[in-house]
């Protein structure tokens, strides 16, 4: 078979077609310089250069999209690289009168998010992978915002929080279409509300899907790779399965279920296959190697995309991450300050 760029190798793996070797990706947080939108991007850049995923997303600090509406970010920093919200912006249900629609252009975080997608720009390391700005779930920011409360307030003042996520949506929509006019080529939607073990399936039925399929439904057309992120375990994946997008990535070796039970209930491309914990983390080289062997032979290699559930951990061993490139045979360089072995 000939050579594919990526963008043609993504698109087989979309369409379920035979492609030359299988695409991946991995991606990670940058905490130590994601408050600078010149710093992110080029640390995403250098990471990039040296494992040539097969598309680039940008992962932002976790705070970025609820900054404006009053949540203040930690400096502590989480093993995965995020930071949690040190002080939330709704704590009274009356706080939800004042979460208003942004103009990501000027809003604080938001228009971080955008100066870095500037920043990227087409700097030539890119190649012709695609980028893909990381977007969360209107439902997902609700929580960010009012931290344990959120559950009491979708009871007791469900029409004060429906109101915030109309509001949380149109900012969504509006960022996402900034970020395709910036010539970005899909996004990376983050649901974090559609677990059992933080939503009912009542609540994200009423206050999760129907916000989630308006975002995406938005760029349905624009972007060639939407990749719907479903966190977190016990997922309610027969909701999720049905949403618009183009690629699914979820945690399957440590909460399932199995890539190959998923590629049979949707359509596209599935993600995974890598457990970012036990084995790219704790694990060798031969053990990450094998994992992604083991989500080739779960699908057939056709509609795979190789990657981990989730961002990786902050301490993850060059090693494990580049015996995966190369079980794969994508491009692996070395890029002076990476520490490799």
């Amino acid at each position: 078979m000939k050579q594919m760029g990526r963008r043609e190798r993504l698109q087989a793996a979309i369409n379920r077609e035979p492609v030359d070797r299988i695409p991946y990706a991995v991606w990670r947080h940058f905490p130590s310089v994601d408050r600078s939108p010149a710093g992110l991007a080029q640390a995403t850049l250098r990471f990039h250069e040296r494992y040539g995923s097969d598309f680039i997303k940008i992962t932002p600090r976790g705070g970025y999209a609820v900054e404006a509406w009053g949540c203040v970010e930690a400096d502590e920093q989480r093993p995965d690289g995020h930071r949690p919200c040190a002080r939330c912006a709704v704590r009274d249900a009356s706080d939800w009168k004042k979460i208003r629609a942004l103009d990501p252009a000027s809003a604080p975080g938001w228009s971080e998010a955008l100066e870095t997608i500037v920043r990227l720009g087409f700097d030539r390391r890119i190649g012709d992978a695609p980028v893909l700005p990381t977007l969360f779930s209107p439902l997902s920011l609700a929580r960010k915002l009012s931290g344990d409360r959120l559950t009491h307030d979708l009871r007791e003042q469900p029409g004060l929080v429906e109101g915030a996520l109309e509001a949380i949506t149109e900012t969504l929509v509006r960022f996402a279409a900034q970020a395709l006019a910036e010539g970005l080529s899909g996004i990376f939607y983050s649901i974090q509300a559609a677990s059992r073990s933080v939503s009912s399936e009542e609540d994200y039925g009423r206050f999760g899907e129907p916000y989630d399929r308006r975002v995406l439904e938005s760029v349905r057309g624009k972007s060639m790779l939407t990749i719907v992120h479903c966190h977190g375990d016990r997922l309610m994946f027969d909701r999720l399965a049905a949403l618009p997008g183009n690629a699914w990535n979820w945690d399957d070796r440590a909460a399932g279920p199995s890539l190959a039970e998923v590629k049979a209930r949707t359509v596209g491309a599935v993600i995974g296959g890598l457990d970012q914990w036990k084995t790219l983390r704790d694990g060798t080289p031969e053990q990450a190697a094998a994992e992604a062997q083991d989500a080739i032979a779960q699908t057939g290699g056709l509609g795979l995309i190789v990657g981990p559930g989730c961002v990786l951990p902050m301490n993850t061993p060059d090693p494990n991450v580049a015996a995966v490139v190369q079980a794969l045979g994508g491009p692996l360089k070395k890029i002076p300050g990476i520490a490799t072995e």
